[in-house]
């Protein structure tokens, strides 16, 4: 079956099942270990890890005398501290994850399953399927359940979702209306009843169950059920039967494992580490012929200083093939992942600390939500963003109209000082502005117009109003629209003041009025509008009608054609200036015809089988021949910064697509005010057709404008990725845009013409696409990162955006804004505005990027230093598998000789600041080509650690050849040439960061210097005639340094080392910076850089006839069915008052001023002043030119 079923009595626990569906309890497990598990499982999956599990294999392999030349000390120690890091940070996340969790998941509260006849307090944990729960106010909900009863009138709860879904709205749920009970009636009556609903899923919106309750069913939806994560609000209590517990409630379900994000770099070093184990193998196999040849040779000679029980040197061969397998295992990288972790935790701190991506009106930081994406921020080539709440504030302020064919509402052209004076409405928002008198003086004037439109205003919504004192009034809307529209009746003298389920109240110009709401008709995604049919005073029936233009348009009588044409003009005027417009529309009904409707209405409402198609059917018969009255305009400003920070992003070759649900003509016009379209651009092309061939002759058209002679099959690049083909740059000569809206997108990202719309949007350097849904977003963003070998991220700030940033882009951002947390909460960074998108790109990517790459170079080069140097020893010890350093050496090369100096490099250089970083942000473009780490880099690298391990070997072999000290004692001993070399080697490696690092700290300096004294520390320690009396063994280098470092010849042979190693490095670095340099070296990092002020783009949209807005509507489902339901609305408090500063049409920067006409649906106040912080980077929006030679 499809369904689950319960068998319930209301008065007790649940009795029955079905028997494929067993009781769930509500206790869920959100961490990884447990205090018996932790050891066993944490060390199962680190040895997952290949490098682990490599050296647990050598660790074997030590413990056999036949193989093993080294102690196992030399792998057992940097294994376990490896281990232990690992293991620590492992325990560290699953804890601080836990107790995240444990206030949602456990509940200190006690609940109240119901008893026969008394109530008994119980955990959460131990709730099941079937119990009835009475939950208070202020609680969370932690079990899916069905409403039964509450202390509100009619029985309402009022609920908060922010754990759903981020938003901080209030919403209603109500009982189902057989189960309008009490408490007493509840304990008394005993009635029972059986409950069928489908099984576990994940869909938040939808739910489906059918009530059967003393012979009748009752179809039971969302509206009915209180869903785990909500929170109980201004409710003082309600009961609620458990349908789903644990991990079955419908939170659960959404909570499946992320897609887990690797870098690029991530991806290529398994690559890398592929092929090392596969040199490592050729090094070996070379040595072990190399033992096969010297020992059928040579070997017999050597049977009287060292016997052997048997002379086989194939089995010897074989033998020492492991024993350098041991001896070469550090050109495997163990401490590499660990020292990765540690600096992508650093880099990761810096973002969490920057003060300059503090948002102080909000008080709101920087969060790097993960730790392992750092550098890819450095990478990035494409940047999807969305438009509403990302690039605009999402505070809709009511700025234009127009009525009967008159426009009111001054242009932005001109410098509005004068505000309409509101001290008529004693009613009015003080937060209101308005600059056109002559709308004013029309509603005075009785302008019938005039009036319809406002009241149609103050009676076409779902909004709830809460009135605390009089004339105080609150407004708690679904929408920031809907709030700017009511708002703006409000101040015009048509005052939504309270409704009921079958009422609206307001007041007409000072005059009580009370309509009978006799039907809404709601609005969702494909409708576009929304109705409500009232009862006037006078007993008049009328329908009210707003929403977008095209379609009120479509159901406008025949004698609108005149008014249609001039309303039309003022729209495009609209949006030209990038303002959200809806279209306002009436008709008066019939008594009669109405009855019959309502009545037909009354039975598709209770239909149980296609309930919406048979609404939607009766909605589009009343809703024809309709007058219009007018239309609204709605303006979003843009944040603050998003033009230049476009711009700086922008010149850092980083491509910008904006996925929007908004209409086209509005998201072109935004497009132009922030800078991604520009006028001096060659051309913007349109795509709009209507079928798939038509969609495809438009991208052939553009394509062909931008680069003529471009060949038709040239799509792909020779190389494969995975089996996928990757599509080509393509250069073109000039700027362009692309435009395409949503049905040409959806025949677009079809299968046959994908390829010809992304080399199409690609050759232009900025993409718009409209009205997509939250999927054809992450399609978008899927077809880029399938088919483009970049990196991608997106940015949003609302529910629509979660798929993008959490399950498709390589990055994801979320901006904390209007639309809730839901974005913040599935991204891997997050802050407050869009401009702080420059900084986390432009200095903190860049950086990370710079100090991995450059780690990564520095790591494989000293630690193939250190294993070639045994490889060419190994010819000069008849293959013997003898080591060349000293075993404690071995031990602490990378555990403390050269850990900190590299840690250091990792987390504080800088090749350039960040001023720098925002003056040049062509600087980024490297990352973007990887040009700092790839496998050319890393052969390379090798290349260079080969030449350097001959020198430190053969320069202090050949020093130490036939050599005596100053007193003519033998000098030239395998101790002395190990600790020569060795000294040598840490020289090298220490000298040759020294030339990597391009910006010196007092701990930089500290770690290099200190881990020099370090070794001398340990060295002359471990060579002492004491430790050697303690454990002659383990110390067997007794006297070696202090009879070896004397001597004048040793220093002159390290320095000679050390300037051989370098010596390459200097001239290659010379020579490129004279016949190639990279755009670093262009930098004149040492030349005083004089900066002027740029002059800022204003924030003034294009005017232009040919753009039409879109409307300025919620894109979601309307509260129509529930206002309409037979309950009591009641609103619940706002805890601050709503409002947003205004100056106008203003630039960027602005500075909020004046009084405001802004909504906010967070009911935050908007014009607090903000405290005094640090320049932001806003500072940086200029341009720069070189000071004069």
């Amino acid at each position: 079956s499809n369904f689950s079923k319960v068998t319930l009595l209301f008065y007790s626990y649940i009795l029955t099942t079905s028997s494929f569906h067993l009781l769930q309890t509500n206790a869920i497990k959100t961490s990884k270990y447990n205090f018996f598990t932790f050891l066993p499982l944490n060390l199962f999956e680190q040895f997952q890890r290949i490098a682990n599990a490599y050296f647990l294999f050598l660790l074997v392999l030590q413990v056999i005398p036949q193989i093993s030349s080294l102690s196992w000390f030399t792998t057992v120690v940097p294994l376990i501290l490896v281990l232990t890091v690992t293991a620590a940070k492992d325990a560290t996340d699953d804890i601080v994850s836990t107790f995240k969790n444990v206030f949602l998941i456990l509940c200190t509260h006690t609940y109240q399953p119901l008893p026969v006849l008394r109530l008994q307090s119980e955990k959460w944990m131990n709730v099941q399927v079937g119990d009835i729960i009475k939950l208070e106010n202020n609680q969370f909900v932690t079990a899916d359940l069905l409403l039964l009863s509450s202390s509100e009138p009619l029985n309402l709860v009022y609920i908060e979702t922010a754990e759903l879904d981020g938003l901080v709205f209030y919403f209603l749920k109500l009982v189902v209306v057989v189960l309008f009970l009490n408490l007493n009636l509840l304990c008394l009556s005993f009635p029972q009843g059986e409950v069928r609903c489908e099984p576990p899923n994940n869909r938040l919106d939808r739910f489906t169950g059918v009530l059967t309750f003393a012979g009748q069913k009752y179809s039971l939806d969302n509206e009915k059920i209180l869903l785990r994560g909500c929170t109980l609000r201004n409710t003082e209590w309600c009961f609620g039967l458990v349908l789903f517990g644990g991990p079955e409630t419908k939170l659960m379900q959404n909570c499946g494992k992320s897609t887990f994000k690797r870098t690029s770099i991530d991806r290529l070093m398994n690559i890398l580490v592929i092929f090392i184990f596969g040199f490592l193998a050729f090094m070996c196999s070379v040595l072990a012929i190399g033992n096969y040849i010297w020992e059928k040779s040579e070997g017999s000679q050597f049977t009287v200083f060292l016997p052997r029980l048997e002379d086989d040197p194939a089995f010897s061969s074989f033998l020492t093939f492991w024993s350098y397998v041991i001896i070469l295992n550090t050109v495997v990288p163990i401490s590499l992942y660990v020292s990765v972790e540690i600096i992508r935790l650093g880099n990761s701190f810096y973002i969490d600390w920057d003060r300059k991506m503090y948002y102080a009106r909000n008080d709101t930081p920087a969060e790097a939500r993960t730790t392992t994406l750092n550098e890819e921020l450095g990478q990035i080539k494409y940047v999807f963003s969305d438009k509403t709440g990302t690039l605009t504030q999402n505070i809709m302020i009511f700025n234009k109209c127009t009525i009967n064919g008159k426009c009111y509402g001054k242009s932005f052209s001109h410098k509005c000082t004068d505000t309409v004076d509101f001290s008529f409405n004693p009613l009015a928002d003080s937060r209101f502005v308005f600059h056109d008198h002559s709308l004013v003086e029309a509603v005075k004037l009785e302008n019938p117009e005039v009036h319809a439109f406002f009241r149609l205003l103050a009676l076409c919504h779902t909004v709830m109003a809460e009135e605390k004192k009089e004339g105080e009034l609150f407004y708690q809307a679904q929408s920031p629209d809907e709030g700017a529209l009511v708002t703006a009746a409000r101040n015009f003298g048509f005052v939504f003041r309270s409704r009921t389920p079958d009422s609206i109240s307001i007041v007409e110009m000072g005059k009580q009025c009370n309509y009978e709401l006799l039907a809404i008709l709601d609005f969702n995604n494909v409708r576009k509008r929304m109705s409500v049919i009232v009862r006037s005073p006078e007993g008049n029936l009328s329908l009210y009608c707003k929403g977008a233009d095209t379609i009120i348009y479509e159901r406008l009588h025949q004698s609108c054609s005149k008014l249609m044409d001039v309303t039309t003009e003022h729209l495009n005027e609209f949006a030209g200036d990038g303002l959200r417009t809806l279209a306002l529309a009436y008709k008066d009904l019939d008594e009669e015809y109405f009855n019959q409707w309502i009545q037909r209405h009354h039975e598709a409402n209770t239909a149980l089988e296609d309930r919406e198609g048979k609404l939607d059917q009766l909605y589009e018969e009343i809703e024809k021949d309709l007058l219009l009255l007018g239309a609204t305009a709605i303006e979003d400003k843009l944040q603050d910064g998003v033009p230049q920070t476009i711009e700086q992003l922008s010149k850092a070759d980083i491509k910008i697509w904006v996925l929007t649900g908004d209409k086209q003509e509005t998201a072109e016009n935004i497009g132009y005010s922030c800078n991604l379209l520009r006028e001096e651009m060659n051309d913007v092309f349109i795509i709009s057709g209507n079928s798939l061939e038509d969609v495809r002759q438009e991208l052939r058209n553009a394509r062909t404008s931008m680069k003529p002679d471009a060949a038709e099959n040239s799509v792909f690049l020779p190389e494969m990725d995975k089996g996928v083909k990757v599509v080509t740059d393509e250069v073109v000569n000039g700027e362009y845009g692309l435009v395409i809206n949503g049905h040409s997108l959806a025949y677009a990202l079809e299968h046959s013409l994908e390829l010809e719309f992304l080399r199409t949007a690609c050759m232009c350097k900025a993409v718009i696409c409209c009205r997509v849904t939250p999927l054809q977003k992450a399609q978008v963003v899927e077809l880029v990162k399938k088919y483009k070998k970049a990196v991608t991220l997106a940015i949003g700030d609302g529910a629509n955006d979660v798929s993008m940033i959490k399950g498709t882009a390589h990055i994801g951002v979320g901006i904390s804004g209007q639309e809730g947390m839901q974005a913040v909460l599935s991204s891997d960074y997050s802050f407050a505005q869009f401009r702080f998108l420059q900084r986390l790109l432009l200095v903190h990517g860049r950086w990370s990027y710079l100090r991995m790459c450059k780690f990564l170079r520095y790591f494989f080069y000293k630690n193939f230093t250190f294993t070639f140097v045994h490889f060419w020893f190994a010819f000069f010890c008849g293959f013997s598998a003898q080591t060349v350093y000293d075993e404690w050496f071995i031990t602490l090369y990378n555990l403390m000789y050269t850990a900190l100096p590299v840690l250091g490099m990792s987390l504080f250089d800088q090749d350039v600041n960040d001023v720098w970083s925002f003056q040049h942000p062509q600087l980024y473009v490297p990352g973007q080509l990887n040009l700092y780490f790839s496998k050319k880099s890393f052969f390379k690298c090798a290349l260079h650690s080969c030449y350097s391990s001959l020198v430190l070997f053969f320069i202090p072999y050949a020093a130490m050849y036939d050599t005596v000290r100053d007193d003519g004692k033998d000098i030239a001993d395998y101790q002395s040439f190990a600790l020569l070399t060795q000294t040598c080697l840490l020289f090298a490696v220490s000298i040759q960061l020294g030339f990597e690092m391009s910006y010196w700290t007092a701990v930089n300096t500290f770690f290099v210097l200190g881990s020099l004294a370090m070794y001398f520390a340990v060295t002359f320690t471990m060579y002492s005639n004491g430790m050697f009396t303690i454990l002659p063994s383990a110390f067997p280098f007794i006297g070696t340094a202090r009879n070896s470092l004397n001597q004048p010849n040793v220093w002159l042979t390290i320095f000679l080392t050390s300037i051989l190693c370098v010596l390459p490095v200097i001239t290659n670095r010379y020579l490129m910076i004279q016949l190639c340099p990279t755009i670093n070296d262009k930098v004149p990092v040492n030349k005083c850089q004089k900066t002027e002020n740029r002059s800022i783009h204003s924030n003034v949209l294009l005017t232009t006839n040919s753009r039409r807005s879109g409307y300025a509507f919620s894109h979601a489902q309307g509260y129509g069915d529930l206002v309409t339901s037979g309950r009591f609305l009641r609103r619940p408090a706002l805890t601050r008052s709503s409002g947003f500063t205004h100056a106008g049409r203003t630039t960027t920067s602005f500075s909020p001023m004046g009084r405001s006409a802004g909504y906010s649906p967070t009911g935050r106040p908007q014009n607090n002043k903000v405290p005094d912080v640090e320049v932001t980077s806003l500072q940086m929006y200029r341009t720069i030119t070189d000071s004069a030679p």
